[in-house]
Protein backbone atom coordinates (compact mmCIF):
# COMPACT_ATOMS: atom_id res chain seq x y z
CA UNK A 1 0.00 0.00 0.00
CA UNK A 2 1.23 3.63 -1.07
CA UNK A 3 1.73 5.94 1.59
CA UNK A 4 0.76 8.97 -1.21
CA UNK A 5 -2.26 9.72 -1.21
CA UNK A 6 -3.69 11.91 -4.49
CA UNK A 7 -4.54 15.60 -3.95
CA UNK A 8 -7.08 17.97 -6.06
CA UNK A 9 -5.83 21.58 -6.97
CA UNK A 10 -8.84 23.20 -7.03
CA UNK A 11 -7.52 27.01 -6.18
CA UNK A 12 -5.23 26.90 -9.06
CA UNK A 13 -6.68 29.92 -11.67
CA UNK A 14 -5.70 31.42 -14.77
CA UNK A 15 -6.24 35.04 -15.35
CA UNK A 16 -6.51 36.22 -18.92
CA UNK A 17 -5.31 39.31 -19.98
CA UNK A 18 -7.19 41.49 -23.08
CA UNK A 19 -7.90 44.81 -24.76
CA UNK A 20 -9.86 43.74 -27.31
CA UNK A 21 -13.24 41.54 -27.49
CA UNK A 22 -13.25 39.34 -24.54
CA UNK A 23 -11.01 36.02 -25.06
CA UNK A 24 -13.95 33.30 -23.36
CA UNK A 25 -12.51 29.73 -22.47
CA UNK A 26 -13.53 26.96 -24.68
CA UNK A 27 -12.64 24.34 -22.37
CA UNK A 28 -12.00 25.92 -18.36
CA UNK A 29 -9.46 24.59 -16.09
CA UNK A 30 -10.55 21.20 -14.68
CA UNK A 31 -9.19 19.37 -11.30
CA UNK A 32 -5.98 17.25 -11.21
CA UNK A 33 -4.93 14.64 -8.99
CA UNK A 34 -1.63 14.14 -8.23
CA UNK A 35 0.91 12.06 -5.84
CA UNK A 36 2.69 13.67 -3.58
CA UNK A 37 6.62 13.90 -5.35
CA UNK A 38 4.92 13.69 -8.50
CA UNK A 39 4.15 16.66 -10.98
CA UNK A 40 0.54 17.47 -12.23
CA UNK A 41 -0.45 19.37 -15.57
CA UNK A 42 -2.88 22.01 -15.65
CA UNK A 43 -4.54 23.14 -19.03
CA UNK A 44 -7.05 24.93 -20.56
CA UNK A 45 -8.34 26.43 -23.71
CA UNK A 46 -9.35 29.40 -25.00
CA UNK A 47 -11.14 30.91 -27.92
CA UNK A 48 -8.17 32.83 -28.93
CA UNK A 49 -4.71 31.47 -29.84
CA UNK A 50 -1.63 33.66 -28.49
CA UNK A 51 -3.91 35.13 -25.80
CA UNK A 52 -1.03 36.27 -22.39
CA UNK A 53 -1.68 33.79 -19.61
CA UNK A 54 -1.42 34.56 -15.88
CA UNK A 55 -1.63 31.61 -13.52
CA UNK A 56 -2.34 32.07 -10.24
CA UNK A 57 -3.19 30.18 -7.38
CA UNK A 58 -5.63 31.87 -4.97
CA UNK A 59 -4.47 35.93 -5.06
CA UNK A 60 -0.59 34.94 -5.50
CA UNK A 61 0.68 35.52 -9.56
CA UNK A 62 2.83 32.28 -10.53
CA UNK A 63 6.06 32.61 -11.75
CA UNK A 64 8.30 30.29 -14.18
CA UNK A 65 10.74 28.22 -11.75
CA UNK A 66 12.12 24.76 -10.81
CA UNK A 67 8.43 24.13 -9.26
CA UNK A 68 6.56 25.91 -12.06
CA UNK A 69 6.18 25.80 -16.27
CA UNK A 70 4.05 27.11 -18.29
CA UNK A 71 3.66 26.50 -22.15
CA UNK A 72 1.15 27.83 -24.44
CA UNK A 73 0.34 26.22 -27.79
CA UNK A 74 -2.28 28.11 -29.94
CA UNK A 75 -5.40 28.32 -27.91
CA UNK A 76 -3.62 25.68 -25.19
CA UNK A 77 -1.93 27.17 -21.74
CA UNK A 78 -0.89 24.76 -19.91
CA UNK A 79 1.19 24.57 -16.08
CA UNK A 80 3.14 22.00 -14.96
CA UNK A 81 3.48 21.88 -11.20
CA UNK A 82 6.65 20.06 -10.27
CA UNK A 83 7.58 17.66 -7.32
CA UNK A 84 3.44 18.39 -6.31
CA UNK A 85 3.18 18.65 -1.77
CA UNK A 86 -0.40 18.53 -0.23
CA UNK A 87 0.89 22.88 0.29
CA UNK A 88 0.10 22.74 -3.39
CA UNK A 89 -3.76 22.04 -3.21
Amino acid sequence: KSDFQPHVFPSTSVLLLFSEAPVLFKQELQNEEAKEGKQVRLTCELSKPGTPVQWMKGDTVLYASEKYEFKQHGTVAELIIRDVKSVDA
